[in-house]
């Protein structure tokens, strides 16, 4: 029997009521609507940039009672699931891949909650009207990106193939301060890490943890400095703006973490974390110099005692680097959904994600193989 509700396919949250889409979205801050509607308002996530915005909504009457933020993409970049090779060969056989749809927080590898309603009725019902909607506009797939794995088996039910990467990740079993943790790591790792750190501190090198309020106009143009810097390295360009890390620290300033690393009073180094009470996710960092190990200990180290000090239970490294392994960074599975409309494709790319899934799970034993921490220490341990 068809739900008794109104669904309604949105090019903007500005006419949505921020406390009914925070209400379904948890405490998940890449999901609430002051992130997402920050990045299509600061002009990150755009249309002109290829972010078209395609929000399915579930109505109540006046309640909001289910949402998937979705949309019509024309490329692939600020995705960290690739598919760049799926859309190459839909080129060369003379085949459009864009547009195509995709239901994900825009340039945040970041695992969620995207089909946003309280039951699994519900979640169905907006995976089928995006599967509707892609057949509709004539995209050549949709993609449903780092979904928890609660919700992944839903994704299959609904005819998605299923695929599967890799993160690395920090976990928090009560750590009493940074030398605990050092202590349940194996003698290399640790004096490793020792040696890391003892050669920023020996550069002069100290370091603050701010929050949203805390931060100064002066400190985020440092950290946009810093950030834009990292992608020119890279030969990237940046994904987001100065307008937009301004206006994440003025509406979510409890979930900021701005780390700023001084030399001599100059700051020469900086890192974003967004956080929840429970959970903290590294995003993006940068430095004006070189020092040897500043990176990690900018993006990782102090995130880690930030995490300890706070009571918090996980660290999320952000995507791919099997250097944060000899961190304390542990592997972990992610997901995503997929589907292609054409039959062909859609089978050849079925085959490939099987033997890919093999590889991964093998590789996913390799590496907890070498694990950083002693073989007798359990990392879900709750009696330290």
């Amino acid at each position: 029997m068809p739900l008794p509700l109104q669904t309604r396919i949105l090019d903007s949250l500005a006419s949505i009521d921020p406390a009914q889409w925070d209400a379904l979205a948890g405490d998940n801050p890449f999901l609430c609507h002051a992130f997402l509607h920050g990045l299509h308002e600061t002009g990150c996530a755009s249309e002109q940039r290829g972010w078209t915005p395609r929000f399915i909504t579930l109505w109540d009457g006046a309640r909001l009672a289910g949402a998937m933020p979705l949309y019509l993409k024309a490329h692939s970049y600020g995705e960290y699931v690739f598919d760049w090779a799926w859309a190459d060969a839909y080129q060369r056989h003379g085949l459009d891949y864009y547009p195509k749809l995709l239901c994900a927080v825009p340039f945040t590898p970041a695992a969620g909650p995207r089909l946003l309603a309280p039951t699994a009725e519900l979640r169905q019902h907006l995976l089928r009207t995006a599967l509707e909607l892609a057949k509709e506009v004539r995209a050549s797939s949709f993609h449903l990106l780092f979904p928890p794995p609660e919700q992944a088996s839903e994704l299959e039910s609904a005819g998605m193939m299923l695929r599967t990467g890799v993160q690395f990740h920090w976990q928090n079993p009560g750590y009493r301060d940074f030398s605990d943790f050092l202590s349940a790591m194996t003698h290399d790792k640790r004096k490793k890490i020792k040696q890391e750190r003892r050669r920023v501190r020996e550069a002069g090198i100290e370091f603050d943890w701010l929050d949203g309020r805390q931060a100064t106009t002066a400190q985020w143009d440092f950290f946009t400095l810093c950030y834009n810097r990292t992608y020119r390295q890279h030969h990237s360009t940046p994904y987001l703006n100065r307008a937009f890390f301004q206006r994440l620290g003025q509406s979510l300033p409890d979930n900021v973490l701005l780390v700023i690393g001084s030399q001599h009073g100059e700051a020469v180094a900086a890192a974003l974390n967004v956080h929840n009470g429970h959970t903290l996710w590294g995003r993006y960092w940068g430095a004006t110099r070189f020092v040897g190990g500043l990176h990690f200990e900018t993006c990782y180290y102090q995130s880690i005692e930030f995490c300890i000090v706070r009571g918090v239970r996980l660290f999320e490294g952000g995507a791919q680097g099997e250097h944060k392994l000899a961190r304390g960074l542990l592997p972990v599975p992610t997901y995503s959904g997929h589907w292609l409309a054409h039959p062909r494709f859609g089978r050849a790319v079925d085959e490939f994600l099987d033997r890919e899934t093999r590889g991964i799970s093998a590789y996913l034993d390799e590496l907890t193989e070498h694990s950083p921490f002693k073989p007798w220490v359990s990392q879900d341990s709750e009696n330290r």
